[in-house]
């Protein structure tokens, strides 16, 4: 039976839903190549080092990131683009070098995904109460012009931010 944590792609020791490299999990990686791969620049991929989210071996000074960076890598991204924080994301990767059944790890994704779920929904409130605002606000304007005898006219400077 797959992992639960697999399947949703939050497998910190898998391949977090990215294909496999051609090359297994030997595969070494450098800095600009998980730059390029991942629309990252070297200093983030850096900081996220520096916040204990990678541990890329080292050859000299050359930093050399492996099948496990790279996922954990696709982890960071999918959880900065999902509005989790570094310090959850954080977490949920510690959480899984500590349970191997991953129990844990799932019951804090769980919770922070469904206390993202509620902020999102509420700022989406937001955004429909606003928008609903906006229009009747437009509205009104339109029905002043013709009252007024003045007709709209609408040219893309109008409509452009």
């Amino acid at each position: 039976m797959p992992q639960p944590a697999r399947s949703m792609g939050w497998d910190a020791r898998g391949n977090a839903g990215l294909e496999p490299s051609q090359d297994g999990p030997a595969r070494r990686f450098a800095i600009g190549e998980l730059a390029d791969e991942f629309g990252l620049t070297h200093r983030t991929i850096r900081h996220y080092e520096d916040e204990g989210l990678l541990a890329p071996e080292r050859d000299g000074t050359v930093r050399v990131y492996g099948h496990r960076d790279r996922a954990r890598l696709a982890l960071i991204c999918r959880g900065k683009r999902l509005g989790f924080s570094l310090a959850e994301i954080k977490e949920f990767l510690t959480l899984y070098d500590a349970d191997e059944a991953q129990l844990e790890q799932m019951r804090f994704m769980q919770r922070i995904a469904r206390r993202r779920i509620a902020d999102l929904e509420r700022q989406l409130q937001d955004v429909q109460q606003t928008l609903a605002e906006l229009q009747i606000i437009d509205t009104q304007i339109s029905d002043h012009f013709r009252k007024n005898g003045i007709t709209e006219t609408q040219t893309t400077e109008d409509t452009q931010p």
